[in-house]
């Protein structure tokens, strides 16, 4: 009788254990988790987009790709009724080519390049410096694969839910049609994740000067 009851309790404690582990909560970390400080020094939380799709670039004004810079802003007027918020961040981590003068930098791209999206004050973005919103995007176990950012104009895509959707490198072009279908798909809810495989960084900015 004892060893039948025994025999009992042992079973129902390794159902339990299987149990616990097979219902361990995933992170449910999203970007809305994370702020970011405007060009005026006011924290935005990113919670302030809940519901959007959400694309989020790493600036640079200086790199041989700041023409993205305009497309951006084309992208968020085509878009911007239908959910699209585009978030940039200037960043002079990726070959100095970021204005590091904060006035200079809001007058560049307020007054010269009059962006219609959201620009961030100027961030580290690699290193121990790394601002928060950016060891999350760029951890395989959080978020998309691909890892530490190669270069300037790597673009995240962030789902309605806040939940990294896709990664685009530098040489992806946002005024290219075929990145305006993918937002399109994405508006849409139609666009998968991207898989955890490792990513190719065959357009990891391989145009412009080399950060190493």
């Amino acid at each position: 009788m004892h060893r039948r009851s025994f025999i009992l309790l042992l079973s129902i404690f390794i159902a339990f254990a299987r149990c616990s582990v097979a219902e361990e909560p995933q992170s449910k970390q999203t970007v809305y988790d994370f702020s970011l400080v405007d060009l005026d020094g006011k924290v935005i939380p990113l919670s302030t987009y809940k519901g959007k799709l959400l694309l989020i670039v790493n600036l640079a004004s200086q790199s041989v790709f700041h023409d993205q810079i305009a497309a951006l802003s084309d992208l968020q007027k085509t878009y911007a009724a239908d959910g699209l918020v585009v978030i940039g961040i200037p960043s002079s981590d990726f070959g100095e080519e970021e204005l590091k003068d904060p006035t200079a930098l809001r007058k560049y791209y307020i007054e010269s390049e009059h962006v219609t999206f959201n620009v961030f004050a100027r961030a580290s973005l690699r290193g121990t410096d790394t601002i928060p919103l950016f060891q999350y995007l760029c951890d395989p176990k959080e978020s998309l694969p691909g890892g530490d950012i190669h270069w300037n104009f790597s673009k995240f895509l962030i789902d309605r839910q806040g939940k990294p959707l896709a990664r685009y490198e530098a040489a992806e072009d946002p005024a290219d049609l075929d990145f305006h279908v993918t937002i399109e798909k994405a508006l849409a809810g139609k666009l998968k994740k991207q898989g955890s495989g490792p990513k190719s960084e065959s357009s990891s900015g391989d145009d412009d000067d080399d950060d190493e």
